[in-house]
Parts: C-alpha cells; structure tokens; sequence
C-alpha cells in the first residue's frame, strides 16, 4: 500500500484538495507583484539638471521653457537634451544655431535634477536622486533582492522538511507582510535596500511551500493540473501588476498595495491542513490520521477511512528512522541522489539564466511600459497552456528537455538574422520567452516529484538557489555585448542546450508514485512509468486495521 492508493480511495482531488488548492494559490497570485516590483518602483523618469540657478529673475524672463533649456543644457550625440550635464553659465549663441563645440565646458548637475512625473509620480531614483553616477544603485534594488530569495530558498528548503510546511508557511505569510509594510516606510536607501532583502527573503517561503504542499495532497491524475494552474496565478498576477502599478504610480503607497493583500493569506492560514504524507514519513500518525479523517470526510468518503487506526498509516512509508533530521548534505550522500541534485542544479540554473535572458532583451513593442508589461505578461497564458497538453501527452521529460533546447534554437536564430528583418526578429524572440516560460512551468512540477518527501523542499530550495542564481547572473551576462555583441545571446543558447541535455538523463515521473524514501530513489522504482492509476489501486482491505 502506498500513499497514492490511499488518495485513490478517499478521492485525491475532491472539495478538500479543491479547498487547499484555492488557499495557496491566492498568495501565488502575489508572488510577481514583488518579484518583478523593481520595474516600476526602481524605474527611471526622463530627467535633466535643475537650471533655477541659472536664473537670476531677469536672464530667462523673455525665453520659452524650450530655450531655456537649450542654452542650459549640453545636447547629447543623437541631439537630445543630457541628463546629468549642465552649463556653468547660460550659453545664448547656441539659440542661434552655433555648433555645441564652441560652448563652455558643461559640469555635472549643481542643485539636483528635475524628473519627469507623467509616468511615474515617484520612484526610488527620484526620491533619493539615484540617477547619473548613482544609477547602478537602483539597479542593484533587484540584486539584493534576489539575494534575499536566494537566501531563503536554502533556510526554507530545510526548516520547512524538518519542522513541517505549515508553520513554515505562517512565518513566511507573516515576515512577508512585516518586510513589505516596512520597506514602504524607509527613510533612507540603506533601510529601504534591508527591508527588501528579508521581504525576497521571507517571500522564498510562500514560492516552494505552497506548490509543494499542493502537490503533496493530490492524486497522480491531477498533479500536472496542480502544477500548471499554479504557474498561471504567476502569468495573472503579472498582468494585475501592470494594473496596480498604472492606477498607483507613487512607489511607497504601490509597495504597500501590493503587499496588503497577503493579510488575507495569513487569514486562511488557519484552514490549511500540514502535508500528510509529511507527517507520515516523520513518524506523526496521529496528526495525519486526524487530516486524512478530515480529509474523506469532505470528500464523502468517511467509511474508508473510518476503521483504520493511525498506527496502520507506519506501513504506506517505509521510514527506517522518523527521527532523523534531514539536510541539504542528504542531497550528496547517496550516488542517485547525487546524479539528481547535479541535474536538477543544471537544468534550474538553465531556465532561470535563459528566461531572464531573453526577458531583459527582448525589445518593447513602442509602447509605455505598462502596457508593454501587460503584453510580455499574456504572452505566458498561451505557452503554459500548451504545457498542460504535452506533459500529459509528452510526459516531464520531453516536455523539460524540449522547450530549453527550442529556446535555444530560438536565440541562435536570432543570432544569425539580418537587423533588418526585426518583424522576424521580433517574433523569434518571443516564441523563444514564451519557450522559456514553458520550460519554468515544467521544472517547478517535474522537481517536485523528483525529489522523495523526506527531502523534497530541501531540494525544492536548492533548486531555487540555483534558479535564482541563474537570474543574477543574467544581467551581468547581457553586458557583454560590450566584448562582442553576439557573445551574450551566444552564452544563453549554450547554456539552454546544456541544460535541456541535462534534463533528458533525469528519469520520467508521469503517472509514477511521488517517492517518499531516499531508499525509493536509491532502490529500483516497482512501479513502472506510465501506469493508468486504475491498475496500480490495492484494495483498501490491504491496509491492516491493528499493530498485532
């Protein structure tokens, strides 16, 4: 008797899943609001020298705003106003028309700039002047960000397997909000960059536990269901973000909209049941006998489960020792577990470098950047649905291993085509993001049921350490077209194919029990891949009733 024969009997997706589904997904639906935040909040507005102190009340009295700012201001190369330059003094021959070069040297902004507020009321680089030879500061916003995710993927990853996911869940609700309410009162970058780091940081909980503990309650039918719908709450909320953040355009009160709705979270905390299979493989029989009893009974299937004493549950896992503590070294102990985590590292670092790749590169549509969000936000629904499709019909393997080598073929592609052919261009490299999307919704799945329930959100974590690791590493990346132009896009499409190797030496887990054991990686699997559930259920009779 395993797990999934159980889920079988007491129905593994009636209203309880259906109820436990609704409830973590609601806080997925927040996750982009502050993961991709740092587009708006961090933007930088058209700005240029504050010249008031150029003017002594009568120099500009008899010019246009127009003129004022030409004689003021040196014009860049394209012929465009600069931003961080100003003239000593007013320059009034080049009203004229006289060539730029017999100007007076111009000298670095000497009373602060002035920002253009018709797309955003304020953001961090107006607020604390991080524009010019302060720019990488704001950029940095998003790095230390994801340090915090980083950070959290590895402490969440352990406390979360070896005290459970849903206190680890409540703490990451929690600190999620006191971070994010925090950071929207800072007084100073300093405080404001802190307050970030422990919001990615807290933030890493609600991202692993949730699809986790998702997946952990349902049968094998509907796990690629579980596992795509939750990545469409990423595609939805990133749409809603370019809402929010057009009708919010102030970053303090936008950081604190975005950050409100997770107070409902922590509310329906209070319904959300700890993973049974967790508690099984940790030796706590009474708790899940208690959620499994809750479970049937919701579903209508009371009498299944109504004669079997929690002590019978001991025979679904076969744990040799319920009171070992498991960490992040049990992922490099045995030799499969080894081979999985090399893997599993390669091909999440692939998707996360390749993604946020071609994210940053690939060129608006000639719009404002909300609605070009918006645009690169629905270009996702239709790839994740196709994802639905194919791992059923494909199974995670091919589905894993296709979509990064295709993302591949479509950054070579775009290596090769003439810059004149940008409507061509255009559309390679968005099949190559929704590609890419594709292969993220797979991984999330696919490593999910990998990993054995005693170490699953240690190696969920680990895998997103390297995910994450991969999207920091991208920006610097694309920065070295400077080298060479085509060496950034060169470096991703290898990095893709690699991974999407790697991938094809993972084994297949369509319609397979999730393991529970180390031993079940080490040990050769008994059941086979792609067996109809309706031939692997084992009467219920088979479970005993009594520990004689």
């Amino acid at each position: 008797m395993k797990f999934e024969n159980l889920l079988v009997e007491i129905n593994g997706f009636g209203k309880y899943q259906i109820l436990i589904f609704l409830l973590l997904v609601i806080p997925r639906f927040t996750l982009p609001f502050h993961f991709l935040l740092n587009i708006f909040i961090a933007a930088v507005p058209s700005h240029h020298c504050d010249i008031h102190v150029l003017d002594d009340g009568e120099v500009f009295e008899n010019l246009t705003q127009e003129q004022r700012m030409i004689v003021s201001i040196p014009a860049e190369e394209d012929g465009s106003l600069g931003s961080c330059q100003m003239f000593p003094q007013p320059q009034f021959h080049l009203l004229h028309g006289v060539s730029n070069t017999t100007a007076e040297p111009a000298v670095p902004c000497q009373n602060g700039w002035v920002y253009d507020t018709s797309t955003f009321a304020s953001t961090i680089a107006t607020e604390w002047n991080l524009v010019c030879g302060r720019k990488g500061i704001s950029k940095a916003t998003a790095t230390i960000f994801f340090m915090g995710v980083m950070i959290g993927s590895v402490v969440f990853g352990t406390l979360s397997d070896k005290f459970g996911r849903r206190p680890l869940l409540l703490v990451s609700y929690v600190s999620s909000v006191v971070f994010g309410l925090t950071s929207a009162f800072s007084s100073s970058y300093v405080m404001f960059a802190i307050t970030r780091f422990f919001t990615g940081f807290a933030l890493t909980g609600i991202s692993i536990i949730t699809i986790v503990l998702s997946v952990e309650w349902v049968d094998i039918e509907h796990r690629t269901f579980i596992g795509v719908v939750g990545s469409l709450c990423w595609s939805i909320g990133n749409m809603i973000l370019a809402g929010i953040a057009y009708a919010v355009n102030d970053w303090r009160p936008l950081l604190i909209t975005v950050t409100v709705p997770l107070v409902f979270s922590v509310i329906t905390w209070w319904w959300i049941p700890e993973s049974a299979r967790w508690l099984i493989a940790n030796g706590k029989v009474e708790k899940a006998h208690f959620y499994l009893q809750k479970c049937a009974e919701w579903n209508k299937k009371a009498e299944v489960i109504a004669n079997i004493k929690s002590e019978a549950l001991y025979s679904i896992v076969n744990v040799h020792d319920e009171d070992k503590s498991y960490t992040y070294l049990d992922l490099v102990r045995t030799p499969k577990m080894r081979r999985l985590a090399l893997f599993t590292g390669i091909v999440w670092y692939g998707v996360a470098s390749t993604y946020y790749g071609i994210s940053l590169n690939v060129t608006g549509f000639g719009l404002n950047i909300y609605l070009t969000h918006f645009i690169y936000a629905a270009i996702e629904i239709p790839a994740k649905v196709c994802v639905y499709f194919c791992l059923d019909k494909l199974g995670r393997r091919y589905c894993q291993a296709g979509a990064l080598i295709l993302t591949g073929t479509c950054i070579a592609v775009n290596i090769f085509l003439p810059k004149d052919l940008w409507h061509f261009r255009t559309f390679i490299a968005v099949l190559g993001k929704g590609l890419s999307e594709a292969s993220f919704t797979t991984v999330f799945l696919y490593t999910t049921e990998l990993y054995p329930t005693v170490l699953r959100q240690n190696g969920v974590g680990y895998t997103n350490f390297m995910a994450r690791m991969g999207g920091s590493v991208a920006p610097l990346i694309l920065l070295l077209e400077d080298v060479w132009k085509p060496l950034p896009q060169i470096i991703l499409c290898v990095v893709a194919m690699l991974s999407g190797f790697a991938a094809m030496l993972l084994r297949e887990t369509h319609r397979t029990r999730l393991p529970e054991t180390i031993e079940d990686i080490e040990q050769t699997r008994k059941l086979p891949v792609h067996v109809p559930v309706q031939e692997i259920d084992i009467p219920l009779k088979a479970i005993p009733r009594e520990v004689s």
